[in-house]
């Protein structure tokens, strides 16, 4: 932001410089205008985005981890149609995180699931971070997981998972208070 003020306030007419020389100023000054009107911009979307999301679903932004953008995935994610995610587990089929089976012999367990909504898995990814780097209960499941044997990237999967069947209820309950969205 300070690089744009300082290039918006470049001098344009300047008569003593080549017609080349005030070229370079010129450019920058109208970057700079554009720059600072679509930040302007971003910054009156993401409040408005903040309004909606907050009265779709204030719970669901309540959740440590969940932000606006990362409840505003999950509710684009479920879409008009909520009725059609029966329980939890269509719920984590949809975001991706339902689990596959990967067992070979005497080997069990379970891998990620690649299909999904990926918008909505990576918000769930989002929320497991999140609660990676700042909840104490979640790095105490890591820990315990990892002595068990698991790897990272299963423990995040679980995660995911328990995540998902979390916003999942919160998502039911805001659902059926609200109802489902009119048609357009």
């Amino acid at each position: 932001m300070h690089r744009a003020r300082r290039a918006s306030a470049f001098p344009l007419a300047d008569d003593r410089r080549a017609p080349a020389d005030a070229v370079p100023p010129r450019v920058l000054h109208g970057l700079a205008e554009r720059w600072q009107h679509l930040d302007g911009e971003i910054a009156r979307l993401d409040a408005e985005l903040g309004t909606i999301v907050k009265k779709a679903a204030p719970n669901l932004v309540a959740l440590h981890g969940v932000g606006v953008d990362v409840a505003g995935a999950l509710l684009v994610a479920v879409g008009d149609n909520p009725e059609r995610l029966s329980n939890e587990g269509s719920f984590a089929a949809l975001c991706g995180t339902s689990p596959v089976d990967a067992s070979s012999g005497r080997q069990h367990r379970h891998r990620l699931n690649r299909g999904g909504n990926r918008d909505a898995n990576r918000a769930l990814w989002v929320v497991a971070l999140v609660r990676l780097r700042c909840d104490p209960r979640t790095r105490e499941y890591v820990e315990r997981r990892t002595a068990q044997g698991l790897s990272k990237p299963e423990i995040l999967r679980c995660l995911k998972r328990y995540i998902a069947r979390e916003v999942f209820k919160i998502l039911r309950a805001s659902i059926s208070k609200t109802g489902p969205a009119a048609p357009t």
